[in-house]
């Protein structure tokens, strides 16, 4: 992404998780100690309708009788953090990101399992990392960050992104490839575990790694327009003009908000027969230049959540 992408929902590298050093740090990480002590968890348990709830013995003993009292721990939260992680969402596109961070931080309060709220409080961490040059120590949050949400979502396509991303940045190249190769390991049927193992082979150079890993994924999942598309940029790169035409095309099929493709598929309808009119699409037709193209790989973080 040329920009972090939040998930209102809250929308990865893998193999080292439970042998890898960098793991070790990730329970005595100061970040964690104001999960239980920050003010904002007190309002909780001091909130007065909630006190209600348990101090009126008639009410906690019929909502006890009927399974409703762990509903108003488990349910509330699960929307608090949704509803959190939008707020947060909103703000970070509007490059309010301490605010954005409070609200992704609340919303692991309100959810200690919601690995896309996580996520977000990573992604944003990332971002303030690049743009302030680290001064503040933000990569090596995003690092734990991005590990405490694949430690509650050990298949978070877009964390493992993140933080192969990160890792590549910092030239933890070996670091890169043993975390999304141990999560195409444990997820040998994940499409999305084989492209991101191609993007980072294609990133370093081996396009042919690469291209077997995108066939894979395609073999799992034949309609995946980000493989197509990524299959489309290998084969226009090494000059099959015409089997990429074919793979953008596929892959604009199956997702026709991509408008980088579309103008690919216009650039190459009109070198391969400039008799044939270029396709209708709200994107200009001319070629774009190289920083412009479809990327296999890029340096970003993926999405907010």
């Amino acid at each position: 992404m040329n920009s972090i992408t939040f998930a209102t929902r809250m929308q990865p590298l893998r193999a080292g998780h439970f042998s890898d050093p960098l793991r070790a740090r990730y329970f005595s990480d100061p970040l964690r100690a104001g999960h239980l002590s920050d003010p904002l968890r007190a309002g909780h348990f001091s909130d007065p309708l909630r006190a209600g709830h348990f101090s009126d013995p008639v009410i906690a003993a019929a909502l006890l009788m009927l399974g409703l009292l762990p509903l108003l721990f488990t349910g509330c939260g699960g929307i608090t953090a949704s509803g959190r992680n939008a707020d947060g969402v909103r703000l970070f596109q509007q490059s309010q990101y301490d605010q954005a961070l409070r609200q992704f931080q609340e919303a692991s309060y309100a959810d200690a399992g919601n690995a896309d709220a996580y996520y977000n409080q990573a992604a944003t961490y990332h971002q303030l990392g690049k743009m302030n040059n680290n001064a503040q120590g933000d990569l090596q949050k995003a690092e734990t960050y991005y590990n405490l949400c694949l430690d509650r979502n050990n298949n978070h396509a877009d964390c493992y992104r993140g933080l192969a991303v990160l890792l590549a940045e910092q030239g933890r190249t070996q670091e890169a490839f043993r975390l999304v190769e141990g999560w195409v390991s444990q997820q040998p049927t994940s499409a999305d575990a084989k492209i991101e193992l191609a993007r980072l082979s294609e990133e370093f150079g081996d396009r042919n790694s690469a291209k077997e890993r995108l066939v894979e994924a395609l073999t799992i999942q034949p309609d995946n327009p980000r493989a197509l598309a990524a299959l489309g940029k290998i084969r226009e790169d090494t000059g099959d003009a015409a089997q990429a035409l074919a793979n953008y095309q596929r892959s604009f099929w199956y997702d026709s908000h991509q408008p980088q493709v579309a103008s690919r598929i216009s650039a190459l309808q009109a070198s391969t027969n400039p008799y044939v009119v270029p396709m209708n699409t709200t994107v200009p037709t001319v070629p774009m230049d190289q920083s412009q193209q479809p990327q296999m790989v890029n340096r970003d973080p993926a999405p907010l959540r």
